[in-house]
């Protein structure tokens, strides 16, 4: 099974070392919305522009969850 990494960004990234294993690129982005959720309800993040990145093994961004709104 491919290895994804999940990366949290909010301008600086915070690197996933060690990746969790998926099926496919579908459920990795599943997982990456629940990551996101998670953070969604600390409501001490909410004025940051967050997101979680999901990268293949090859290191190619698959997909960008953003966690907030970009601030205004």
């Amino acid at each position: 099974m491919p290895i994804y990494l999940f990366d949290v960004r909010n301008g600086v990234p915070v690197r996933d070392k060690t990746g969790l294993q998926f099926m496919n690129d579908l459920d990795a982005i599943a997982h990456s919305k629940s990551i996101a959720a998670r953070f969604r309800s600390d409501i001490r993040l909410s004025n940051q522009a967050l997101f979680v990145v999901v990268l293949n093994e090859d290191g190619e961004e698959i997909h960008r969850e953003q966690v907030f709104p970009l601030p205004r």
